[in-house]
C-alpha cells in the first residue's frame, strides 16, 4: 500500500480546495438553472443573435490578424534586435492593464475623430457601435495569448534544419511554409483557440466601443444590470455551454490536424 507523506497530503489538500473554488460557483449556477428556463432562453431571438454574433467576430478577428500576429512571433523567436524587450513587454500589456482602460484606448483609436476613424468614415465604415469596432477590441486583449503561443512554439523548432534547407537553396520563405510552420503548427493552434476564445470571453473592452450590437458578455450585463441574477443566470449557463463545445470541437480538431507534423519533429 502506498503511503503518502505530510507535504503530498498538504499540496494535494491545496490542490483540491483550488479546484473546489474553480468548479463550486460554475455547478451552482448550473444547478440553479432549471432546464425550463434554459430552453427557454435558447429560443430567445435576441439570445441567439448575440451568440452567433460572438462567435463569428472573435473568429475574424482570429484569423485576419494572425496574418501578421504569426509572422511576429516567428521574427521574436528567430532573430535579436535592438529593443528586442521591450517589443515583448509592449505584447503583453494588453493581459496587464485593466480592460476597461484597454477599451478606452480603443475606442480613442477607432473613434470618427481619430485617423483610423476616419480612414474608416471614409469608406463608410463607423467602427464604433459596428462588429469590427468588437473584432479589434477582443483582438487587442487576445493577441499575446497568440503571440506567445507561436514563438514558444517557433523557439522549438531546430535551427539547424532551417539552415540546412537554406543551404540546399530553399529561400526564406519556402523554409518558413514549408519546415518552421508545420512544425511549430501544434502551438501556433492552441495560440489560435486561445485566442478565439478570450475573444468570445471579453467585455470590459467591447462594452467601450460597441454596446450595441450585443455580444453574449454585454449582454448578460445588460439582462443582469435591468432584470437581475435570475434572469440573466440562464444566459450565462447557454454561452458556457455552447463555448464549451465550441472549445472542445476546436482542441479534438487542432490535434487530429497537428499530429502528423509533430510526429516528425
Amino acid at each position: 500500500m502506498k503511503h503518502f507523506s505530510p507535504f503530498q497530503i498538504a499540496i494535494s489538500l491545496a490542490g483540491a480546495l483550488i479546484l473546489l473554488f474553480i468548479v463550486a460557483p460554475l455547478v451552482g449556477m448550473f444547478i440553479a438553472t432549471s432546464p425550463s428556463d434554459l430552453f427557454a432562453t435558447a429560443k430567445d431571438v435576441e439570445v441567439q443573435e448575440s451568440i452567433k454574433l460572438t462567435i463569428w467576430v472573435s473568429l475574424a478577428a482570429t484569423v485576419i490578424f494572425a496574418l501578421a500576429a504569426i509572422p511576429l512571433a516567428y521574427l521574436l523567436a528567430r532573430k535579436e534586435f535592438p529593443l528586442k524587450s521591450i517589443v515583448s513587454g509592449v505584447i503583453d500589456l494588453p493581459v496587464v492593464i485593466p480592460h476597461s482602460a484597454a477599451g478606452i484606448a480603443i475606442l480613442g483609436f477607432v473613434s470618427r475623430d481619430s485617423v483610423v476613424g476616419k480612414m474608416g468614415s471614409a469608406v463608410g465604415l463607423n467602427f464604433v457601435g459596428h462588429p469590427s469596432g468588437i473584432a479589434i477590441a477582443m483582438a487587442f486583449v487576445s493577441l499575446p495569448f497568440l503571440i506567445n503561443a507561436a514563438r514558444d512554439g517557433f523557439i522549438g523548432v531546430p535551427v539547424r534544419l532551417e539552415k540546412a534547407a537554406l543551404t540546399l537553396g530553399a529561400s526564406p520563405t519556402r523554409v518558413f511554409f514549408t519546415i518552421s510552420l508545420p512544425l511549430a503548427w501544434r502551438s501556433i493552434v492552441s495560440g489560435l483557440i486561445l485566442m478565439f476564445a478570450r475573444g468570445m470571453s471579453e467585455f470590459g473592452a467591447v462594452i467601450m466601443v460597441a454596446y450595441h450590437p450585443m455580444i453574449t458578455p454585454v449582454l448578460i450585463y445588460e439582462r443582469f444590470g435591468s432584470f437581475g441574477l435570475t434572469y440573466a443566470r440562464p444566459v450565462s449557463v447557454l454561452f458556457i455551454l455552447i463555448s464549451l463545445t465550441v472549445f472542445i470541437a476546436l482542441r479534438l480538431l487542432s490535434r487530429n490536424k497537428s499530429q502528423n507534423p509533430s510526429t516528425h519533429a
